[in-house]
């Protein structure tokens, strides 16, 4: 099994590194995408503003990836999901992930959703709970080539390097709970 998930709550810069591993040679495929074109948009839930996603279905439909012996990279805040070889979480500080949500036009309950779900490290657990490597990359700071180099460690093999764990939004909770 080669296919890798790149994770992390909206806004966190999954797009924006993808965009980078698609430069320097790897195969990173759009989840959105993917789940469209393979028809796997389940019911709109207009209270959430989202489609649901049937997680088996997708999951089955990446088995040719994981049959493939070249590597594969899921950009999907559902990829944690999938069955995988390994997981790299994106994270980011609230106050900087709501401008970045804003600036996308999302409403002001999604930016609280998705802040708060940082804040409480939501995909990250999800993702530590399974039995795959995790590694965990802080993106408020680091420049996209910096990303991207720790993503490509992770990917070879240097998740320990990155363990989960390594960011802490509690200082910002106060502002969102």
């Amino acid at each position: 099994m080669v296919l890798f998930a790149l994770t992390g709550t909206p806004g966190t810069g999954k797009s924006t590194l993808s965009a980078e591993l698609r430069s320097r040679g790897h195969d990173v495929i759009d989840g959105k995408a993917f789940i469209r074109e393979n028809g796997l948009l389940g019911e709109y839930d207009a209270e959430r503003d989202t489609y649901e996603v049937d997680l088996d279905a997708l999951n089955d439909a990446l088995e040719p990836l994981r049959e493939d012996p070249d590597v594969h990279i899921l950009d999907s805040h559902l990829s944690h999901f999938m069955d995988s070889s390994g997981i790299v979480v994106l994270r980011c500080a609230p106050s900087v992930l709501a401008e970045r949500l804003r600036a996308r036009g999302y409403s002001e309950d999604k930016v609280r959703e998705n802040v708060q779900a940082e804040i409480l490290d939501e995909i990250l657990c999800e993702a530590a709970e399974t039995d795959i490597p995790v590694g965990e990359i802080d993106c408020t700071s680091v420049t996209v080539s910096e990303a991207a180099d720790i993503a490509e460690k992770i990917i070879s093999g240097g998740a320990s390097d990155y363990p989960p764990g390594g960011t802490d939004w509690t200082p910002e909770m106060d502002a969102w709970f």
